[in-house]
């Protein structure tokens, strides 16, 4: 019985050693649960060795930081090395893995004080000895990682998706990440005046100002979504005209082709019967122009090219190759939901050397530009090919990507050297250049 009465009165005292211990426990069942809810919020792919790495080396760091440092100083060496060890395990991009430290960051904070300042209003406790008296640390935590579950397994079960993180814009995002420093600078604030001052407010004025944090901080998230699904409804329906322009054109040539058709066979038919074979093969070639034109165009499909601002592009290449009587063919077999590179990055290359072989084509007498898009699984990338013809056949395939350097006058010459410097930020990305007698060519590859 006495050695009951020690256990309690050790409990149910404030006792540092004890603390210390639940801490280290605690420690490891924290990381877990913050990893579980920033894989499902942004619906991160793991592999049981990234897991455990990531438990026991965030574990481990942490509770050497609670030894050897005081606060405030350890809980910035912690988010540090989370940052670090999120980016380097998980192999995520700065965004999110910034929204992965911050977010149950911002959750546990927000559920630790909400249940302090419960349990100290229904138990009438200072809310000091939640954290400095082990049987209430106990407590607090134990509830805290319940609700931290059910919200894991919420966002799991309901397949709840926050998808729209991903087509965020650079100025949505960086507006996320200030939203999400400002929310975390305005909690901790509110975590050092409740817990040291928190006896001499009222509880409906923590409340409260729990409350309108909470409130402020959801509406801002939601005022993004709203603002990032309306941009993307925007270039849809951008999309969809241009489409419908597409659509126009190519069922005006459908309906003349239709008119013509009898016309056509009637002209076969005489080739056929004169036994005019020359005659009949010039006929062939022209009439083969004409349905290659067709199937570009039916190619220009944002079912086929599944992304709204590359769809635009190529759409609005086409017609700037049209204007200038150039002929572009279109070979489209890529899925760009599966693209390895970032859109921003791959439009931005695919504009400029799209501009370029236009511009090339536009010189020549046959004024051609072919654009091939395909995945080769056997090799493990992805292609672009863009073929021109072009009227300098002197033209050295090296020196092109010179800054400054450009055969066109009042050009500048900076986007072939734009495109260098893109591929040389990233190691999965080749531009292969050849010419020929006939085409000049230039091979995006993409590696996987």
């Amino acid at each position: 019985m006495e050695i009951l009465n020690n256990i309690w009165l050790a409990l149910s005292t404030e006792n540092e050693t004890i603390i210390n211990i639940i801490n280290i426990f605690a420690g490891f069942i924290e990381v877990t649960l913050i990893m579980l809810l920033f894989c499902s919020i942004l619906h991160i792919r793991t592999i049981k060795s990234q897991r455990i790495l990531y438990v026991i080396i965030v574990s481990i760091c942490v509770n050497l930081s609670k030894i050897v440092f005081t606060s405030p100083l350890n809980v910035i060496i912690n988010l540090i090395i989370t940052l670090i060890c999120i980016k380097i395990i998980f192999k995520l991009n700065i965004f999110k893995t910034l929204i992965a430290q911050f977010a149950p960051y911002i959750i546990i904070v927000l559920l630790e004080l909400i249940l302090v300042n419960l349990y100290s209003s229904v138990i009438n406790i200072n809310t000091n000895n939640f954290i400095n008296i082990p049987i209430y640390r106990m407590l607090i935590l134990l509830t805290m990682y319940i609700c931290l579950f059910l919200i894991y397994k919420f966002i799991t079960i309901s397949h709840l998706s926050f998808n729209f993180l991903d087509s965020l814009n650079r100025k949505n995002k960086f507006v996320l990440i200030i939203n999400f420093i400002l929310g975390m600078i305005s909690i901790l604030t509110q975590s050092y005046l409740t817990t040291f001052y928190g006896n001499n407010f009222p509880s409906y004025v923590i409340f409260l100002s729990f409350i309108s944090l909470l409130t402020y901080f959801f509406i801002s998230i939601y005022s993004l979504y709203k603002a990032n699904k309306l941009e993307s409804t925007t270039q849809e329906l951008e999309s969809a005209e241009a489409y419908n322009k597409t659509l126009t054109v190519l069922h005006d040539n459908v309906s003349c082709f239709k008119h013509d058709f009898d016309n056509i066979v009637a002209t076969i038919g005489g080739y056929v019967k004169t036994d005019d074979m020359k005659g009949l093969k010039k006929y062939y070639y022209d009439l083969e122009k004409d349905c290659q034109y067709l199937n570009d165009l039916s190619a220009l499909n944002p079912k086929v090219i599944n992304n709204n601002g590359v769809y635009n592009l190529l759409a609005s290449k086409y017609s700037k190759a049209t204007k200038l009587n150039v002929q572009m063919h279109l070979e489209f077999f890529l899925d760009l939901d599966t693209l390895h590179m970032k859109i921003y990055d791959f439009t931005r290359i695919l504009g400029i050397l799209i501009d370029n072989a236009i511009e090339a084509a536009s010189e020549c007498e046959e004024k051609i530009v072919n654009l091939k898009f395909r995945n080769e699984e056997n090799r493990h990338r992805q292609l672009v090919i863009i073929e021109n013809t072009y009227k300098n056949k002197d033209v050295d395939t090296e020196e092109i990507f010179s800054k400054g350097l450009s055969s066109k006058k009042e050009h500048s010459g900076l986007g072939l050297w734009e495109i260098n410097k893109t591929l040389n930020k990233h190691n999965n990305l080749n531009l292969y250049t050849t010419k020929n007698d006939t085409l000049f060519t230039q091979q995006l590859e993409i590696y996987y």
